[in-house]
């Protein structure tokens, strides 16, 4: 049976009798296909990706597993409609801190039409993106010290607009114990060490991404989010379900032509930065988000 997604921080949701993504029991992640090139865009990404024998298996670990396409009935009332089908990415744990970060100082791919160029143009400028090469597109914080409080959740037009300084309290309160109902100025940051240390912890995986885009020059990510997730009682119990990365949205993905992607490496530069600021771990980055 498909249901609505209880964990979707950022994108369209399906609420309200709107067009959104739907989730089934057997770990299966249903997003409706968008319309015009956009959708064939990113299922022929999803295809290509799939099957290029050049992608380590180490590093295709940090995208969801594809299962194709298909129809099914539409969450906004209209019919049979086509989907992307994959693994759904949250469905192994029980209380999930989320965080979306759209990695890159510039959205919009080359070639885009004047009005797409121009609505991203704006929104880098408005939003962390253009000056630290990402930006939080949506968050929520399990506020695991007492659990009637449940989730800490911000609308999403409250993360787009995070200056530098809320950014790194963000990635802070993202893993402390006394978050409440706010962005706290003061976090403890008692799961830093937990999440994002350790050989695989958030910051090791964000490493081996980046030694992945140190060389590769197949494919340039524009517009795509990083996805961290991990379970708090999990991680400190050393339970199965550990901090995990994942890449998501690839409508805009182009051909990389023999050019390393600088625009993503350096945004994930820039993350990798200030989360490594938390933990005190050199970042050992020289990429610079690209302009």
């Amino acid at each position: 049976m498909l249901k609505i997604p209880d964990h979707q921080v950022a994108g369209h949701r399906a609420l309200n009798g709107k067009l959104g993504p739907q989730i089934d029991d057997s770990g299966r992640f249903y997003k409706p296909l968008q319309s015009g090139e956009r959708g064939s865009h990113e299922v022929a990404f999803y295809e290509s990706f799939s099957s290029d024998t050049k992608v380590p298996d180490n590093v295709r670990k940090f995208f969801s597993k594809f299962y194709g396409t298909q129809s099914i009935e539409a969450s906004d009332g209209s019919g049979l409609q086509p989907h992307l089908v994959m693994e759904d990415l949250i469905s192994k744990y029980t209380n999930p801190s989320i965080m979306d970060v759209k990695i890159g100082s510039r959205t919009w791919y080359p070639q885009a039409p004047e009005a797409y160029f121009q609505k991203c143009l704006k929104k880098d400028i408005e939003t962390s993106s253009a000056p630290l090469g990402f930006r939080i597109c949506g968050v929520q914080i399990y506020r695991a010290q007492d659990s009637d409080l449940g989730y800490w959740k911000p609308d999403k037009k409250v993360t787009m607009r995070y200056t530098a300084d809320e950014v790194k309290l963000v990635l802070r309160n993202f893993v402390s114990s006394n978050q409440s109902t706010a962005v706290n100025n003061d976090p403890d940051s008692a799961f830093a060490s937990n999440v994002y240390r350790g050989s695989s912890g958030i910051l090791a995986q964000l490493m081996e991404l980046k030694s992945w885009f140190e060389d590769q020059t197949t494919y340039h990510f524009y517009s795509c989010s990083i996805l961290i997730v991990y379970d708090k009682e999990s991680t400190i119990k050393g339970g199965a379900s550990g901090p995990a990365i994942k890449l998501i949205d690839f409508a805009h993905v182009i051909d990389g032509n023999g050019v390393i992607d600088h625009n993503f490496l350096g945004g994930l530069c820039s993350l990798i930065k200030f989360i490594s600021e938390i933990v005190t771990v050199p970042t050992e980055c020289t990429d610079k988000p690209s302009s």
